[in-house]
């Protein structure tokens, strides 16, 4: 599990705290400004996006929250590697067993293509269309997030003008009174800027930067089983499949693995 978005939010939220100081953090609720910025960005997104995105949305977290072991590299280039050994023995067919047993369905249906002999050019066209779509889907849903990270910050301006305008509409020049309620209606102008400025760099950027690195996680487990699979099928060496499928990893832990699995094999 990756916590570093709750331990992100946890201490954005503990650092504005020590910086505002407890005992003045009343200062800083205003349930007006606090609908006016989170009800109208909410409000906006649901007129901007369909329901079937939007109830998406704790599926979201989830893969934020979500570790990556889900798409672990290392460990599919081995079950890659070991596949290209069945095949060199014993043919394309004999991986048809081995396919019932991996549990991803992306890894799954690349094995099976290969099996049913299939055109190459046809597997990686059909795979890379599949990645592709995938992509266009997450986009989709991260911009969801990216656009309340601008709307936000809008909404809190929003609420800047409601609460100038309510000031300058309440000043009595003429010394009569009207002076009492300046403060609230300044209180109300300042505070939501900080409310829109909050969500939109804690809660909403956070979350669409985090989609983006577990697609990226996503796109490198995808494109290193479409390049072992078909290296499978063209019959390569078990041995430079497993270098060339590495070459996506950082240096040091391309080491690693090969003098790891060069220790394996002695």
């Amino acid at each position: 599990m990756d916590l570093t978005l709750l331990i992100g939010w946890f201490l954005a939220a503990a650092l504005i705290v020590n910086g505002i100081t407890v005992e003045k953090l009343g200062n800083f609720w205003d349930q007006p400004s606090f609908v006016i910025v989170v009800g109208g960005t909410i409000a906006s997104l649901i007129a901007c996006y369909p329901f079937r995105m939007l109830k998406d949305v704790p599926k979201h977290i989830g893969t934020c929250l979500r570790g990556s072991k889900k798409y672990d590299v290392p460990k599919t280039v081995e079950q890659i590697v070991d596949l290209a050994m069945i095949a060199r023995q014993s043919g394309l067919l004999a991986l048809e067993e081995k396919a019932g047993e991996i549990k991803e369905p992306f890894f799954k249906a690349a094995v099976l293509m290969i099996v049913d002999a299939n055109d190459p050019d046809k597997v990686r066209f059909v795979l890379e269309r599949q990645v592709e779509d995938m992509m266009s889907r997450h986009d989709e849903a991260r911009g969801m997030y990216i656009k309340g990270s601008a709307l936000a910050p809008a909404f809190g301006m929003i609420g800047t003008l409601v609460g100038l305008v309510n000031m300058l509409k309440g000043m009595d020049l003429s010394g009569s009174g009207g002076a009492s309620s300046l403060g609230q209606d300044m209180g109300v102008a300042l505070i939501t800027t900080f409310y829109g400025s909050a969500l939109s760099n804690v809660i909403f950027h956070p979350i669409a930067q985090k989609l983006a690195v577990r697609e990226g996680e996503e796109v490198l487990y995808c494109s290193t089983v479409i390049e072992g699979v078909i290296s499978i099928q063209s019959g390569e060496n078990p041995k430079y499949i497993r270098e060339h499928l590495l070459a996506s990893l950082q240096r040091g832990q391309q080491t690693k693995l090969l003098k790891k699995a060069d220790g394996g094999g002695k």
